[in-house]
């Protein structure tokens, strides 16, 4: 597996069979007769300690002793594991990382739980996850058990939100009721949140393709409505654009038409839109809370 997890952004990794011995070599790249990048795994779970510390002292050891045998250099030397350090082994390995760095004259570099799972997240790890780890997953959930909540806006939250610019920007519009649109912005914005804290990059390109949607529908709608002097119906009609685009948006935001609706509230908060002829004069001079 990390072989391959390697290979998807490294060209030419290969594995070292043992025979008896790997030279310290667990997967490489580059040519046995120069240079060399190493990847060196280590099965410690379900944390990492400094017990193990002599155990990657001698797997370092091992590659440079084999490095200077068989003639060929290691730059770049990575120690892969499945767990976490605790405190005491995080701090080894910072010092001891420095001080080999320094007296080898190549580089240490550290693929620990963290780091993998990043890895098998990003698009270039993509098949690697689906091939050692999907097909043990267990089935995805029904998808009416996948559908996101809609959840209410506590009053305090509610009455917060009163000096939002998109609130402001509504009021300008003439609206008076504003408690669906509260609501809306809270929904969208806890979408929007999540996947900024989830950091998963279909799920962040799937929400900026959704924004750039929805930002287009507002444009063109206000493009219209300003030209036939019509701006008092650009809010209904964007609406009514936003549920028709709804069905089209990225599935994998789950959204519901209250959080696509919501999400263009975020876009005039954003001071990307807004619902009368003036409005980035409104923006301009609104102060954030």
């Amino acid at each position: 597996m990390l072989a391959q997890l390697a290979s998807a952004t490294n060209p030419n990794v290969r594995m070292i069979a043992a025979n008896p011995g790997d030279w310290g070599i667990d997967a490489f790249a580059g040519d046995l007769g120069g240079a060399i990048t190493v990847w060196q795994s280590k099965y410690f779970m379900p944390k990492t300690t400094t017990s193990q510390s002599q155990q990657i002292r001698e797997s370092l050891a091992n590659g440079l002793k084999a490095a200077a045998a068989n003639g060929h250099t290691i730059t770049l030397w990575i120690l892969c594991i499945p767990s976490s350090m605790d405190g005491p082994a995080a701090q080894w390995w910072d010092g001891w990382k420095k001080r080999q760095e320094k007296a080898h004259g190549l580089v240490i570099e550290l693929w620990d739980e963290t780091k993998l799972v990043k890895k098998l997240l990003s698009p270039e790890g993509d098949q690697v996850r689906r091939a050692y780890y999907e097909p043990f997953t267990a089935p995805a959930a029904p998808a009416q058990e996948q559908i996101r909540l809609v959840l209410d806006v506590e009053e305090d939250k509610a009455a917060a939100l009163d000096s939002a610019l998109f609130v402001r920007q509504m009021t300008e519009a003439g609206h008076v009721e504003l408690d669906s649109a509260k609501r809306q912005f809270f929904n969208a914005d806890l979408v929007a949140r999540e996947v900024a804290h989830k950091g998963v990059p279909a799920e962040v390109a799937a929400l900026s393709s959704a924004d750039a949607t929805l930002h287009g529908v507002w444009e063109m709608q206000f493009n219209e409505c300003s030209a036939e002097g019509t701006l008092a119906a650009l809010h209904g009609r964007v609406w009514r654009e936003v549920r028709g685009e709804h069905d089209k948006l990225p599935k994998v935001l789950r959204l519901e038409v209250t959080h696509s609706w919501g999400l263009v509230h975020r876009l005039v908060d954003n001071r990307r839109a807004g619902w009368v002829t003036h409005w980035r004069k409104i923006a301009s001079g609104h102060a954030d809370d």
